[in-house]
């Protein structure tokens, strides 16, 4: 039976037998017993269902990698270790040496990193292109050896709205997946796979946790790129695998279990980017409050950005839910409901010859509710200088490309009463001259 989507954060990837654990329950084991050698030959040969080793699969992982596709509407799913690991399946797994990746510009900074020196190395090159890119432009940025465009739902931390449908028709158009990073948003407000994008992935430790309690990355397929219609531009899934004695992933997976078959049994085994079960044991109970939490998140953020951008002594307020935003009309089409509790916004006095660091910094060590930490998207309000942070190994250049001013303040609402948070921030701005 097909439940919506409430009903799947609660009950979604596991369901009981007579006489089993109500609650889903922790599998901590490495690895798991067999009668005879040829039953455990024929997980090796990937022709039986089963558990052989942690580091590829698990009871627990698997389950709550299952609730994730329901959510997301997908036909496949994995969870890895973080949100960085995430990103860099999602693209190594279609992607090697030689390879070219288009890729939105305003993604957050760990994946500019990550991107553009890590896995440059590697060999993968990554053109990045402005959010408010054309199509025409978007087209110009594609080359024979282009595999994939990337980009986030709502960037973290410029917080501008990719245009799902535009990218998806480019992205078509020359026969390459649209990955999407659909952290901020949560399959709660957008749903990627209904515009649509290809690849869905999270950092797990942000709403989808809610409570800054564990690391976590989940990557979901949704079963509608065809592989094999362009066989000659990715082998690795559709010509047999030497490490597993020729199977070949489309062929003895089919279109909506290739990917993710390949992600886990070649990259996991061979990176072992895998969650402990007690990580995803914490991520289901997050999970299972997410449609709860998501819309007091949006609600807060909202009367927060309002507040802000009434106040005298803030310049600017970047939130796409707020009308008069730059991506408002965007978020109304493919946000309708709500976006996400983050908020970006720069100080007055942030003309400074420093471009306005010293001024956020010394209004941040005002605040006595709100707290200054490195995460963001959890039940509590937090506050972060990207340019002295997450940010800080970019130059101001490439600050500039995505999207992140020096005085950017990245302010992530938590579901507290608002009137708290505000007044928080009153107190704060009282100092700022």
């Amino acid at each position: 039976m097909d439940y919506q989507l409430d009903t799947n954060c609660v009950q979604a990837g596991y369901t009981p037998k007579n006489g089993e654990p109500r609650i889903l329950p922790i599998v901590q084991s490495t690895t798991y017993k067999y009668d005879t050698s040829e039953d455990m030959a024929k997980l090796f040969d990937l022709t039986s269902d089963g558990y052989l080793y942690t580091r590829i699969s698990n009871p627990t992982n698997d389950a709550v990698a299952k609730k994730i596709c329901a959510l997301e509407g997908g036909t496949a799913a994995m969870l890895l270790s973080s949100g960085q690991a995430a990103a860099f399946f999602s693209i190594f797994n279609i992607a090697s040496c030689g390879d070219h990746i288009v890729c939105c510009a305003t993604i957050y900074g760990g994946s500019f990193n990550l991107f553009s020196v890590t896995m440059k190395r590697m060999g993968v090159e990554f053109t990045f292109v402005p959010p408010g890119a054309s199509e025409k432009e978007l087209h110009a940025a594609f080359r024979r050896n282009t595999k994939a465009m990337y980009g986030e739902t709502i960037a973290n931390p410029a917080l501008t709205v990719l245009d799902i449908e535009l990218y998806a028709k480019v992205a078509h158009e020359h026969g390459v997946p649209l990955i999407v990073d659909n952290t901020f948003a949560t399959p709660i407000n957008c749903r990627p796979f209904e515009w649509g994008a290809d690849i869905v992935l999270h950092s797990t430790s942000k709403y989808m946790d809610g409570h800054a309690s564990v690391i976590g990355g989940a990557i979901v397929d949704s079963g509608n790129f065809n592989w094999d219609a362009y066989a000659d531009k990715y082998p690795g899934l559709t010509t047999p695998d030497a490490s597993y004695h020729g199977v070949v992933y489309t062929r003895d997976f089919g279109q909506g279990g290739a990917y993710i078959t390949k992600a886990t049994v070649q990259l996991m085994r061979d990176f072992g980017s895998v969650p402990s079960p007690h990580s995803s044991f914490l991520l289901n109970l997050g999970l299972e409050s997410l449609h709860v939490r998501v819309p007091r998140h949006c609600a807060n953020a909202l009367k927060t950005a309002e507040y802000l951008k009434g106040h005298d002594k803030v310049a600017w307020v970047q939130y796409c839910s707020l009308p008069g935003d730059k991506y408002y009309e965007l978020a109304q089409k493919y946000l309708p409901n709500g976006s996400c509790g983050v908020i970006s916004f720069g100080l007055k006095s942030g003309a400074s010859s420093d471009g306005g660091r010293a001024a956020a910094e010394a209004f941040m060590k005002e605040l006595k509710l709100i707290s200054i930490v490195t995460h963001v998207a959890d039940a509590r309000t937090c506050i972060l200088h990207p340019a002295s942070a997450t940010h800080r190994q970019l130059s101001d250049d490439q600050l500039a490309a995505a999207g992140v001013s020096p005085d950017l303040m990245r302010l992530s609402v938590g579901i507290e009463d608002v009137s708290d948070i505000l007044a928080d921030l009153e107190n704060a701005l009282k100092t700022v001259r």
